[in-house]
């Protein structure tokens, strides 16, 4: 039977990325973005083969956007376009796993939307849109939080009480998760190890950050929450922080929940301790210029990010690597340095020639010798959801 194309789909309010992946490729075909969409400067960019295009489709929406896409990705498919890939952020308890789009799997994924209200309705947008447009095709909705379901209670269960969690649903559900478990099993693979025989730390490191203990194949604990803003700093949002702090801005200053929601997620994190930036790369120049706030940054990203790493280790019972992911943790030298400077205890050190050389380049090893595994992976989400929905396709 010939390769089958996959369509991966990932829509935000505004934007659509793209990426077309064959059945037996690890890089897509074509892959990029719809972005500004419902605005006059609305704009689809791709790469393919051929090199880098763009078209302008002034005001188009989600439905219309992907009627300008579509076209491009079955030239580019042959024809043999098996099915589309929905990245959807948020499933709740309700999905533990990739499930074929019908009515009752959007009626359960409108349900949740209140759990993710910045992504889950614009996910349906772009689910409704390809399935008008492809009514005979058959769509999967791949979750972030569906690689989470494996946590035990102990792991996602917050301290509050138990009607929050059994009438709403208040409870850590985690994100990141066809990240991390894509890295979990790439390392395995590099490291001749079975995945559901092995035991790793990942940090799945960008502008969004977060950390997991995978054993045997499954998630035990991550970093991030209810919502993707508990756990590591990022690059604007702030991470944990006291849970008392909304109620001091909203006493002390006269804040709206609102403004400190907006705070916390779009002007803290890297760009809130340095007043200068959300990109690790940018902060790098600048430290090496002597700038405080980027320096300040820096340390304290890497420090809590070694202290959430600390914490994975309790959900392992041994430690086949830790895993450094995502576009800081691929590109940043600095970053894994500093970061693995912090985890002594877990007798973990790099090769600082090998950690140097691991930018931007193939997946490797970069621990010092005698000293457990540190590994850095590239990820490839689309690539993972590709993979999931191939496997729900009929033969």
């Amino acid at each position: 039977m010939p390769a089958r194309h996959i369509l991966v789909i990932n829509c935000g309010s505004s934007s659509i990325k793209f990426a077309l992946l064959g059945e037996t490729a690890e890089q897509p075909l074509l892959h990029g973005i719809a972005e500004r969409l419902g605005s006059a400067d609305a704009v689809l960019r791709w790469q393919s083969a051929a090199g880098q295009q763009q078209q302008a489709v002034p005001a188009a929406d989600h439905r219309q956007a992907l009627a300008r896409l579509l076209p491009l990705v079955e030239a580019e498919a042959a024809g043999r376009l098996g099915g589309i890939g929905h990245r959807v952020v948020h499933g709740g308890e309700h999905f533990t796993a990739a499930h074929l789009l019908d009515q009752p799997t959007l009626a359960a994924i409108r349900q949740v939307s209140a759990l993710a209200p910045l992504h889950n309705p614009a996910c349906l947008q772009g689910i409704e849109a390809a399935l008008s447009l492809y009514p005979a095709l058959p769509q999967v909705a791949v979750f972030d939080t569906a690689f989470h379901q494996s946590m035990p209670p102990h792991a996602f269960r917050y301290a509050v009480p138990e009607a929050l969690y059994r009438e709403h649903g208040v409870r850590r559900y985690g994100f990141h998760g066809s990240s991390h478990r894509y890295v979990s099993r790439r390392a395995a693979e590099l490291c001749s190890l079975p995945p559901n025989r092995s035991s790793w730390l990942v940090a799945h490191l960008g502008n969004g950050c977060s950390t997991c203990a995978v054993v045997d194949g499954h998630s035990r604990d991550t970093s991030m929450g209810l919502t993707p803003m508990e756990g590591l700093v990022m690059g604007t949002r702030s991470g944990d922080v006291d849970p008392g702090l909304h109620g001091h801005l909203l006493r002390e200053l006269g804040w709206s929940a609102e403004q400190v929601d907006c705070m916390l997620n779009q002007q803290s994190g890297l760009l809130g301790l340095s007043g200068l930036s959300n990109d690790m790369r940018s902060l790098e120049q600048a430290r090496s210029a002597g700038h405080p706030g980027a320096t300040l940054a820096i340390e304290v990203f890497c420090y809590r990010l070694a202290k959430s790493l600390a914490a994975m280790s309790c959900a392992l019972p041994q430690l086949d690597g830790l895993v450094f992911t995502g576009g800081i943790g691929e590109n940043s030298a600095l970053v894994r340095s500093k970061t693995v400077a912090h985890l002594r205890l877990l007798n973990l050190a790099l090769d600082p020639e090998a950690n140097a050389r691991c930018v931007g380049g193939p997946d490797g090893e970069i621990q010092a010798g005698g000293h457990p595994r540190v590994l850095v992976v590239a990820t490839n989400e689309e690539r993972q959801i590709a993979l999931d929905t191939l496997a729900l396709l009929p033969n």
